[in-house]
């Protein structure tokens, strides 16, 4: 990596620079072959209206594009049009997911026209990157898959209904998918997760999607619901919880008010 690359590294936007739960002891793949045709797009490429040049590596399956704020599963690589690496997924643990809406413009663009399986290769101005990039950047991408926006309300965010448990507590919980493992977090310990909160009538109020990243506290440093309805999740299990008031913000100024509904993906205990 040249002193040039180490230095966009650290200038990198959040899409590209998120903290992570945990380093990975190694790369968790090879990074890809530096490509040739760094200088300038490859001539079979297609250079969109906003100066995107792609080039499509591998077809995808099926017809769905990912839109709006589609969490999509993505596996990159970008280099500096002098060869270096500046980012990629092989150095990272685990999958790389995000709302479409976090990823820089020019990336964001091409995921658009991919499907899961496809791969391409971009080649992107400065435009269409982050401002202290160079005049361009090279990136191969692969789509893994697509899911639904975090942000979207529930069908059932009035209220529990079918498949929902009651504690005595007044809240109320869903497994949306189940965790691993046995050990479950105690009322003080830390814990990472992903979230996102509504009211009762549809509104988001509040998610770690909009931040990019998961959030790690104390068990005991949050609502009444939280530390009681985390105790009960395994690593990797994911909840709706309906947490009434009393449970909640109890009415605090500048706090949503009334019961709150709220899908956590726990993600690591103790971190």
């Amino acid at each position: 990596m040249t002193m040039e690359s180490m230095r966009l590294s650290r200038l990198l936007p959040p899409l590209l620079a998120l903290a992570t739960l945990a380093a990975p002891a190694a790369d968790r793949y090879p990074v890809p072959a530096t490509p040739q045709d760094l200088a300038a797009p490859a001539k079979e490429a297609v250079t969109t209206p906003s100066g995107l040049a792609t080039l499509v590596l591998r077809h995808g399956k099926g017809e769905q594009h990912p839109a709006g704020d589609d969490l999509v599963t993505v596996e990159y690589t970008i280099w500096t049009p002098d060869g270096s690496v500046l980012d990629s997924t092989a150095k990272k643990p685990g999958a790389w997911i995000r709302p479409l809406g976090l990823f820089m413009p020019g990336m964001k663009e091409g995921l658009k026209l991919m499907t899961p399986g496809a791969k391409l290769r971009m080649w992107m101005p400065r435009s269409l990157a982050f401002p202290q990039a160079p005049d361009s950047l090279i990136l191969d991408a692969e789509l893994v898959a697509i899911a639904p926006s975090p942000f979207l309300a529930p069908p059932d965010v009035a209220g529990p209904g079918d498949g929902a448990s009651l504690l005595p507590s007044g809240l109320a919980f869903k497994v949306l998918r189940p965790g691993t493992g046995t050990a479950t977090p105690g009322k003080d310990e830390r814990v990472a997760v992903h979230y996102t909160g509504w009211t009762t009538d549809g509104k988001m109020f509040d998610s770690s999607w909009t931040k990019g990243r998961p959030v790690s506290f104390d068990l005991d440093e949050v609502i009444k619901g939280w530390t009681q309805g985390l105790q009960l999740m395994k690593v990797g299990q994911k909840n709706r919880f309906w947490v009434p008031q009393k449970l909640a913000y109890q009415g605090e100024a500048g706090k949503p008010a009334g019961m709150l509904v709220f899908d956590v993906e726990l993600l690591a205990i103790g971190k």
